[in-house]
């Protein structure tokens, strides 16, 4: 997962006390007008590169090939993103102004004597330290972020992805645990108390992936709040199959009519991908459905009674295949 591996980020006091500190034995190691250079150039590579590395280690927003738009989208319902760019092109310009400063200082430590050098080191000292100083709020803002990203539960934007949404108590983790080895692959979002569970089973050697989004799509949308809603609205971008899972019976504590309307609000907003409507629990309820549950498939978790044929159903619609390398 693309955000898991970022580096803590450090606080401008650290990277003040860690470059002077190095500057410091930098110096005792050497004499005179040198010791002042290896001061000036050791505190100064120092404060550049690990305000660089800060930046280089995060992904660049603006180009699709480095953040899938599901990621984009999910990062931006619990961080704000904007405001992460701008901090990390503010550190940018605190990296490159390090590099000036010492491309202005040290040959003012060259042709000089040593308490002139000391002088002008000192300066560029009070400048480079003044420079982390400006960025410290962005610093504290970026290592935010990356304590706030770096435990999404990794799913993989890039697999062929089946999305299974419907009220509380309708068989949906039943379902996804039964057809894949999902089984303790939970983990929970900051936006929704429940794990989201995701799993993985294989056709004809192909991957696919299942996504179950409790605290998301088990309810309607104006009962979301707006963080939920663009997290809504990231799966729109993973999905390539919805299934939408009703209970006829009742049994799950909700009366079909807002299960039926819960269908239709996710069939508008997924209105890209293949949305079907599946009636679970069909060893408790008559095989003659009421014509306004109108269900594609109906099955029972329980018994396993058509569960594989839904699924066949999922994968046929998907549609999958796979890029074949070129052999010219």
């Amino acid at each position: 997962m693309i955000f898991e591996d970022l580096p803590t980020t450090p606080t401008s006091e650290e990277l003040i006390d860690k470059a002077f500190s190095r500057a410091a034995r930098a110096g005792k190691a050497k004499g005179g007008l040198e010791a002042q250079q290896s001061m000036l150039q050791t505190a100064a590579n120092i404060i550049s590169d690990n305000l660089e590395n800060v930046v280089t280690a995060w992904p660049d927003f603006e180009y699709e090939d480095d953040v899938h738009p599901f990621y984009y989208e999910l990062a931006d319902a619990i961080v704000d993103v904007d405001r992460l760019r701008q901090a990390l092109s503010e550190v940018m310009w605190a990296s490159r102004k390090a590099r000036e400063i010492h491309e202005e200082y040290q040959p003012r430590l060259r042709k000089t004597d040593v308490d002139t050098a000391r002088k002008h080191r000192k300066q560029a000292f009070a400048r480079l330290a003044d420079i982390v100083e400006q960025v410290d709020d962005h610093l504290l803002y970026i290592n935010e972020s990356r304590n706030d990203l770096r435990d999404l539960p990794e799913i993989n934007p890039d697999e062929p992805t089946i999305v299974v949404a419907g009220y509380p108590n309708v068989g949906k983790s039943s379902f996804v645990n039964d057809v894949t080895n999902a089984r303790g692959e939970t983990a929970s979002y900051p936006f929704t108390t429940k794990g989201i569970g995701v799993g993985h089973f294989e056709r004809d050697h192909i991957r696919y992936q299942i996504v179950d989004t409790p605290g998301l799509l088990d309810r309607p949308p104006a009962d979301r709040n707006e963080i939920e809603s663009q997290a809504v609205s990231a799966i729109e971008h993973l999905a390539d199959c919805m299934l939408v899972m009703v209970d006829p019976t009742g049994e799950c504590g909700y009366p079909i009519g807002p299960q039926l309307e819960l269908r239709d609000s996710i069939a508008a907003q997924f209105d890209a991908v293949p949305v079907y409507t599946i009636a679970n629990k069909s060893d408790r309820f008559e095989e003659d459905l009421d014509e306004a549950v109108a269900a594609d498939y109906t099955m029972s978790v329980e018994t396993g009674a058509n569960v594989e044929t839904v699924l066949d159903a999922a994968v046929e619609a998907i549609g999958y295949e796979p890029e074949l390398p070129f052999d010219g």
